[in-house]
């Protein structure tokens, strides 16, 4: 039995021979598929398995100009959230023939730039990027680099560039709200860095829900942790305890679960309590006790974000930037019956 030939010696011409079609035809297939007909491309992708062809993308790259590749820009690959947004955009550029590459910023600013700047010598057809903080300045620099920049989970100016973002200060009102109907007086709000946008507009919406209900100002105890961790909510369950306060708002899951944990490691009942968190992460919903929270359609986010990317592409010149601004939900589960 003969042996196959090596991939990289089989030309379009071998595959529309085998196919009986032309070369235009496979071309075609390949890269405007919409003009060729199902049963023609069968016959097509038939012929490719056959001689294991695989198609070189390095010249359709520098015919378009650009490649069916998307890079997706994160500060942190570890956070749930961030993965969950990486899986979300991963599928929706993969059923859309592009392929997603990943890079991690460690919310440097200067090596966001230097990934933007790489994704644009490999003629990347855009780039998706989640930034953490708000410095308007940083985000600027992306508009140097002429990769379609898209923002997730943060807006800019809409002549610059699209963007998807949540309505964190409808978040945080839902929050706290739902807590003030259980009969919370006071609320310990655990919240990360005020100059995170996130976190300064779900204090906003926990404020909002505080005066509507007539509550005083000071009836919500603000708790601002340096990371929003597990562990720092861990250590905010001290304050909280001494407070004599039964009612959390954590500004995410993580801060959350561990206020959770640190007000039942003396023995306390977590029905004692009622927490609230902010994402629906998956482990929101099999931690020991499952936990009450805002969810942020991720999977909505990631697709979306590809959609407004894609549509910057194939639009060209008239192509109009647009905001889309998402809606989160709140989910009740046992962390908020007490």
């Amino acid at each position: 039995m003969s042996a196959k030939p090596l991939a990289n010696k089989i030309g379009v011409a071998a595959v529309a021979k085998v196919a009986g079609v032309s070369t235009a035809t496979v071309s075609n297939t390949l890269n405007r598929p919409d003009m060729v007909s199902p049963a023609t491309q069968e016959r097509v992708f038939a012929a490719m398995a056959e001689l294991d062809f695989v198609p070189n993308r390095s010249a359709s790259t520098l015919r378009k100009g650009r490649s069916a590749l998307i890079g997706l820009v994160v500060p942190d690959i570890v956070n749930p959230f961030y993965a969950a947004i990486a899986k979300a955009v991963s599928v929706a550029a993969r059923e859309r023939g592009y392929v997603m590459a990943l890079c991690v910023s460690d919310d440097d600013a200067d090596i966001e730039l230097e990934q933007i700047h790489m994704l644009a010598e490999q003629r990347a057809a855009g780039a998706i990027v989640v930034p953490l903080h708000a410095d308007t300045r940083r985000l600027d620099r992306l508009r140097l680099v002429g990769a379609h920049p898209v923002l997730i989970d943060r807006s800019w100016p809409v002549e610059d560039g699209c963007s998807i973002r949540m309505d964190d200060v409808h978040g945080g009102r839902l929050a706290v709200e739902h807590l003030i109907k259980g009969g919370a007086t006071r609320v310990a709000l655990v919240n990360g860095p005020h100059d995170v946008p996130q976190c300064a507009a779900r204090e906003e919406g926990a404020r909002e829900a505080m005066r509507a209900a007539g509550l005083p100002e000071e009836a919500l105890v603000i708790i601002e942790v340096p990371e929003m961790t597990i562990s720092e909510g861990v250590r905010a369950a001290t304050t909280i305890r001494a407070a004599g306060i039964r009612n959390v708002f954590g500004t995410n899951d993580q801060l959350a679960i561990g206020t959770l944990r640190g007000l039942v490691a003396d023995g306390s009942s977590a029905r004692e309590f009622a927490v609230v968190g902010y994402g629906d992460l998956a482990f929101a919903s099999e931690s020991l006790v499952p936990l009450t929270t805002v969810r942020q359609p991720k999977e909505l986010m990631g697709r979306a974000a590809v959609e407004l990317l894609l549509a910057e592409i194939e639009d060209g010149a008239g192509h109009v930037h647009a905001t889309r601004l998402l809606q989160p939900e709140l989910i009740i589960r046992e962390s908020s019956q007490a």
